[in-house]
């Protein structure tokens, strides 16, 4: 996949997405979508996201996430943002 064909977004996950396997969920879809990025607890009790990777992978990403989480997001907020190269795949941060 070239750079050039990469993008990259910024998501934060508001409701109970703590301590209910979010985090290794994300990171098993992602990962089977050949994304990269991580996936982080906040101290305020959202959970940050940053995913990079074909445009529609990234909705299939998302889309499935909030499905297996629908009854736990109450809110999420979704930026664009620069594809990194430091992410060669998908981690969770601690």
């Amino acid at each position: 996949m070239g750079q050039t064909e990469l993008e990259a977004r910024h998501i934060i996950f508001v409701g109970h997405v703590q301590q209910v396997g979010f985090r290794y969920t994300a990171r098993r879809i992602a990962q089977g979508l050949g994304l990269a990025g991580y996936v982080r607890n906040l101290p305020d009790g959202t959970v940050e996201m940053f995913v990079q990777g074909r445009a529609a992978d990234l909705d299939l990403c998302l889309a499935e996430i909030e499905r297996q989480f629908s009854g736990y997001i109450q809110d999420r907020t979704i930026n664009p943002a620069t594809p990194d190269p430091r992410y060669k795949d998908f981690q969770i941060l601690y």
